[in-house]
């Protein structure tokens, strides 16, 4: 009851401690930037925060991080104005937005559709907060036990795991992305010895590429790219409905807003996987118990409720593992973790010693993100559409400008705008091929923690590579590494399904 009782303490004088003008202007504008940002097909959450992270060196670091916080919630939620009105959406977390989104829209009923993706996002960031405050203490004070050994595993977990759900279609390339980026961050001066790999005499190169640069060409520039050869879509008529939503829209589908939150914040909490896997997992879990299963795809308000709220508990997810183990639950975590190191922040398992209180000022900006952007879903829906007019003619420029702005702030070199540039048109031909971009930049963030922590186990040990794989920790992490690993192989996973109907000859007819 006294933890409870601090915690609680910790929680209210965050919030106390937001509640300036100063503080409020920085929520209200970054907010309303985020949802610009998720609006405009082209720009990503994982942009914007990248681009704002640039312009947000001098500010004290609890003002820059509720920016960039509040541009994160702001951005996933306003990808449903896009997704609703042009069947394109507006970040990729918004894709399954689209599938009853839009012919909801094209039935005359926009308004009352984006009441409920405004209400899904504002209950998904909801359950998402309580589970933040709840288990990020838990998971920190846990994260203490995590030695060498274990953040080896943990990162080649990451790994896979990104890889495999963010290509469900072709795990291989997920993975394939991902060591791509592991193999990046070898590049430049190690972390022990300071020993050169991979630089070529290039002195640029000493100090590895750069995480901004890399994050803001792969998701930035290529997202430029890749929308440039998209045709300009139609919008669908304005509303002309009321945005307020309706109360039995919310009690019809309490299950499934539930239901939603918890998978987007599990979703969250894995690392690498991301909004747009939160929202197709809820949005997949909602059709297969609705009694509604027909209306899926054709006009379905379980279905919005349940891929917004999936979504948008994916944010508050995410954040838990930057805090608790310094690992991004998704791409924008992982420059929002980028950001905390450059603000002098160190999240990671010393996190609840170190600054508890930080936590729950982590804690408190989600909360007033998420104020800020029900108060704008509700208010401002009508007024935000008139975005969505821009020509990208005269968009994509500014964002290249931004891009190449951004990349060079940093350290003011001109290498850095080649960084971007590389990666970007790297990052746009991999797209092309259908390789997906989260689990690239994870590799990059996780190959320092990866490398540092299999080399000083092996100091440890004396070369002994044994308590890799008998420590607790360590026995469950590649023993689910592996079979996460055989389970995407068809031929090993029908012979695993043979087996079981075997074995249990019901299974079959049981999970029918």
């Amino acid at each position: 009851m006294d933890v409870l009782l601090d915690n609680l303490g910790l929680f209210l004088g965050a919030i106390t401690g937001f509640l300036t003008p100063l503080a409020l202007f920085h929520i209200l504008w970054s907010a309303l930037l985020g949802i610009v940002i998720g609006a405009l097909p082209g720009l990503t959450a994982t942009m914007g925060v990248a681009l704002i992270t640039t312009l947000t060196y001098k500010l004290p670091p609890e003002l820059a991080i509720i920016i960039l916080i509040c541009v994160y919630v702001g951005a996933i939620y306003g990808g449903s104005r896009t997704a609703i009105l042009l069947n394109i959406p507006g970040t990729p977390a918004n894709a399954a937005t689209t599938l009853d989104g839009f012919p909801l829209a094209k039935q005359g009923l926009a308004g009352r559709a984006m009441g409920v993706a405004t209400t899904g996002s504002v209950l998904g960031s909801v359950i998402g907060i309580f589970f933040l405050a709840t288990l990020a203490p838990i998971l920190g004070n846990y994260a203490l036990k995590f030695q060498s050994f274990e953040f080896f595993w943990l990162a080649i977990f990451g790994i896979v795991i990104s890889g495999h759900l963010t290509a469900l279609d072709d795990p291989i390339k997920g993975w394939i992305a991902g060591f791509l980026g592991l193999m990046t961050a070898m590049v430049g001066q190690e972390g022990i010895h300071a020993y050169e790999r991979f630089t070529y005499g290039t002195t640029e190169l000493l100090g590895g590429f750069a995480l901004i640069p890399a994050m803001v060409g792969a998701f930035g520039f290529a997202e430029v790219l890749s929308v440039m050869r998209n045709p300009q879509a139609e919008m669908a008529d304005n509303p002309k409905d009321s945005v307020i939503p309706k109360l039995a829209d919310i009690m019809r589908y309490w299950r499934t807003i539930i239901r939603s939150g918890l998978i987007g914040t599990i979703i969250g909490i894995i690392p690498g996987v991301g909004e747009d896997i939160g929202a197709w997992v809820s949005y997949a879990a909602a059709r297969r118990k609705s009694k509604e299963r027909e209306k899926f795809g054709k006009g379905s308000m379980e279905g919005l409720m349940a891929a917004e709220t999936g979504n948008n508990a994916v944010v508050p997810g995410a954040i838990i593992p930057v805090l608790t183990l310094a690992i991004p639950g998704s791409a924008p975590a992982a420059v929002l973790l980028a950001a905390m190191f450059i603000h002098g922040i160190r999240p990671g398992p010393m996190i609840m010693v170190e600054s508890p209180q930080f936590v729950y000022q982590v804690v408190a900006m989600v909360f007033f993100a998420t104020l800020a952007i029900l108060i704008y879903g509700l208010a401002l829906t009508k007024p935000l559409l008139k975005v969505l007019a821009i020509p990208r003619t005269r968009l994509l420029p500014v964002v290249f400008v931004l891009c190449t702005i951004g990349s060079y702030a940093i350290t003011n070199r001109i290498f850095d705008i080649w960084v971007m540039i590389g990666f970007g048109i790297a990052g746009y031909i991999l797209r092309q091929m259908k390789y997906p971009m989260a689990p690239l930049v994870l590799g990059i963030i996780l190959g320092d923690l990866l490398d540092k922590n299999l080399r000083r186990g092996l100091v440890l040990t004396d070369g002994d590579l044994t308590p890799f794989f008998t420590r607790p920790i360590c026995l469950v992490l590649w023993l689910v590494t592996l079979s996460s690993i055989l389970m995407s192989i068809d031929p090993f996973r029908n012979a695993l399904q043979r087996a079981v109907r075997v074995v249990w000859p019901g299974a079959r007819r049981d999970a029918g």
